[in-house]
């Protein structure tokens, strides 16, 4: 393996390292959103991985920050794993859409992030339960995803502005 390919995957499992401690430790703090809201720290660094390496290395940062995420808090395979999946999986591939098509501002696009992880949670959520009446609630969640996704969109850009693309490549 070369230097490059090595420094790369350093630098991914750092990042990687670094979701999966922002997503355990927004686990255990309480904040006054509605229920399920959470700040979605651990989304700053999918934005500043696809900025720094693309779509493909964002998808393996996010599978890998649930994965071992899940299994650190005890969650694998019960239905908050699947939960956060859901969330996961439709926020990345709306921001792998609105990065190789889109172009919008970070900020925007993470408030499309956040938008989309909630409906992919509360649709999961709808299939679990076999209650598709649950979507409403996603109403209060969408809310809560205008001043979240500007909040992780801010840490990215200020982020990205302190490294230099060059040194992870």
């Amino acid at each position: 393996m070369n230097h490059k390919k090595t420094r790369k995957m350093v630098y991914l499992a750092l990042l990687s390292a670094i979701a999966i401690v922002l997503h355990t430790v927004e686990a255990a703090i309480p904040v006054p959103l509605p229920v399920g809201a959470k700040l979605g720290l651990a989304n700053i660094i999918s934005l500043v991985v696809i900025h720094l390496y693309g779509i493909k290395e964002m998808f393996i940062v996010n599978i890998f920050r649930v994965l071992v995420s899940s299994l650190l808090t005890g969650i694998f395979m019960q239905n908050p794993f699947f939960i956060s999946c859901g969330g996961v999986f439709l926020s990345s591939l709306a921001l792998a859409i609105i990065y190789k098509f889109v172009k919008l501002p970070m900020v925007s696009t993470s408030i499309v992030s956040a938008i989309f992880h909630n409906i992919g949670q509360v649709a999961v959520v709808a299939f679990i339960f076999s209650f598709a009446g649950i979507m409403v609630y996603v109403l209060p969640l969408l809310v809560t995803s205008i001043p979240t996704g500007i909040l992780t969109g801010l840490v990215a850009i200020e982020i990205l502005k302190r490294v230099k693309k060059e040194q992870f490549q």
